[in-house]
């Protein structure tokens, strides 16, 4: 990324097409030992109380690699309790992103510093400038599907967001990550 993104606080470590395609060795080659997540568009569909397909054998495989993982969102806890303890996972709700109180929540409840640790997530203004403003390398995924039309702010965010999206993927390369 270069000098807007750094100016604007947009910069990207790594961008994937999806979530389960983040591997833990990838993380490891890279020092992450945690995982911050985010919750709509990046593990399920917004307001939807399932993870999408796949993610459940993900955290299972981040976990047996011994990365440590947490959700943080600016849902409610009603929203994220009940995904987040069907995961089995921590998390931090009412998050307040883009700042970076829950990302320095969630480092302290993993027992990681910001060096240890990576955001996943798929909106630019909370969770690229949280991972930022916080100190923590940066994992951009697509977002699973378009938010739907009552998600009006979401959409217009979108819109907002096009020029700064990063344009290379690391999963779009032959090799595994």
């Amino acid at each position: 990324m270069g000098i807007r993104h750094k100016i604007t606080k947009t910069n990207v470590d790594f961008a994937f097409r999806k979530t389960v395609n983040i591997s833990p060795e990838f993380l490891k080659n890279q020092g992450i030992k945690g995982l911050i997540l985010d919750v709509d568009n990046t593990l399920t569909t917004h307001d939807h109380p399932v993870p999408a397909k796949g993610i459940r054998e993900w955290l299972d495989k981040m976990k047996k690699n011994g990365i440590k993982l947490i959700i943080v969102s600016n849902n409610n806890a009603e929203r994220v309790k009940p995904f987040a303890d069907s995961l089995g996972l921590d998390f931090v709700s009412d998050s307040g992103k883009p700042l970076k109180r829950g990302y320095k929540a969630a480092m302290k409840k993993m027992g990681l510093s910001s060096a240890e640790t990576a955001a996943v997530g798929d909106q630019l203004f909370t969770d690229v400038w949280g991972a930022n403003f916080a100190g923590v390398k940066m994992l951009y995924v697509e977002p699973m599907e378009p938010e739907p039309k009552s998600k009006r702010f979401i959409r217009f965010k979108r819109v907002l967001e096009k020029p700064f999206l990063p344009k290379k993927f690391a999963d779009d390369t032959k090799e595994k990550l």
